[in-house]
């Protein structure tokens, strides 16, 4: 088990984001287990040939969305999964649900929006 990670430069999804999007989904497919330390921001750039930089804001987007954690100076590890994009994805939900009746939407009008909403996300 190890981070595996490559980084298309003319591919035309941002460094940063291919680098997101691949450590999500090895966690979340399990490669990655809960509790693997991340190599550091730096360590990681060097390795990739990157900007610090990059790395950096692919931790946070990820430690955003509850895939990763950050323990001070102890490092960056894999997150339990489903805990904070569980409640994240909860309070979104719930947040959307007061707007869409504030703004006098009935409830099959509020869902038919989330279903197009989530097929255009999923490329469906």
């Amino acid at each position: 088990m190890a981070l595996q990670i490559t980084v298309d430069p003319d591919a035309a999804t941002a460094p940063f984001e291919q680098i997101r999007a691949q450590i999500a989904e090895q966690a979340r497919s399990g490669h990655l287990p809960v509790g693997y330390k991340l190599p550091t921001v730096r360590g990681f750039a060097e390795e990739l040939g990157l900007a610090a930089n990059t790395v950096a804001k692919a931790y946070r987007a990820l430690e955003s969305d509850g895939v990763i954690e950050t323990r001070g100076r102890h490092g960056t590890f894999v997150a339990a999964a489903g805990d904070a994009a569980g409640r994240q994805a909860a309070e979104a939900a719930q947040t959307y649900a007061q707007r869409a009746r504030r703004l006098g939407l009935d409830r099959a009008a509020a869902l038919a929006a989330v279903e197009d909403a989530l097929r255009a996300a999923y490329g469906e």
